[in-house]
């Protein structure tokens, strides 16, 4: 009889024990000797703090986050600087690896895991031409004012709104085309909020009625009657 309560209390105990956590973020972070590193999520409009740890030696390390859907996370680094620097990345339930290193934090982060994290990286990596392009055109615009072309300067600077255009265009046409995809609510709320309420439209109709009613769908749902109404 002793035996059978003691194997009762047992079961217990291993059900009354924490439940694993619906996020991993496996982490390891080349060069790092000290500081600590907080993960951290959207709640409204503020970042909060689900995890951290304090790094101290080990450079690979875990943090953990409960998860109800597809959400956007940030890992940020506190080197005990006056930097800050934070790592964003789209996470859904499972493990998600981010490799990166001390020296350049955002820059050599490698991430893999969700679906959305894929769909985000493909999103970035057409801006990231649109980035360059705009970078080269600063630096002809810089050079323009310099040798006192007015001619030039204005033409780089008509080629300079028409690349926002452009990135407004492409911004949309992605979003629409990923219309089963948590990323689209989010980078039209992030990336193109100030645009026309008719392209907003645009993107929250062409939503899968799963993704109207995401965390960002409805997000983009609230913000767009907002919008109407003022």
């Amino acid at each position: 009889m002793k035996k059978i309560i003691l194997l009762f209390v047992i079961v217990i105990g291993f059900g009354c024990a924490e439940k694993p956590k619906d996020l991993i973020v496996k982490t390891n972070i080349k060069g790092l000797k000290k500081g600590v590193v907080y993960l951290q999520r959207n709640n409204d409009t503020t970042l909060i703090t689900v995890d951290s740890v304090v790094v101290n030696g080990e450079s690979s390390f875990e943090l953990y986050s409960d998860l109800k859907e597809p959400d956007m996370f940030f890992l940020l680094l506190d080197k005990n600087s006056n930097r800050e620097d934070r790592i964003s990345f789209f996470a859904d339930k499972g493990i998600t690896e981010i490799n990166s290193s001390l020296k350049y934090f955002v820059a050599d982060a490698e991430i893999k895991g969700a679906k959305q994290q894929e769909t985000l990286q493909e999103y970035q990596k057409l801006m990231d031409r649109l980035k360059s392009r705009n970078l080269d055109l600063i630096k002809e615009s810089f050079e323009a004012q310099k040798e006192g072309d007015t001619a030039l300067f204005k033409n780089i600077q008509i080629k300079q709104d028409n690349l926002i255009k452009n990135r407004y265009f492409q911004t949309v046409n992605f979003a629409i085309n990923h219309p089963d995809s948590e990323v689209s609510p989010y980078i039209a709320l992030s990336e193109i909020y100030d645009a026309n309420t008719n392209l907003l439209d645009t993107i929250y109709a062409s939503l899968t009625p799963k993704i109207k009613n995401s965390k960002y769908g409805k997000e983009l749902e609230k913000f767009l009657a907002k919008r109407k109404e003022e």
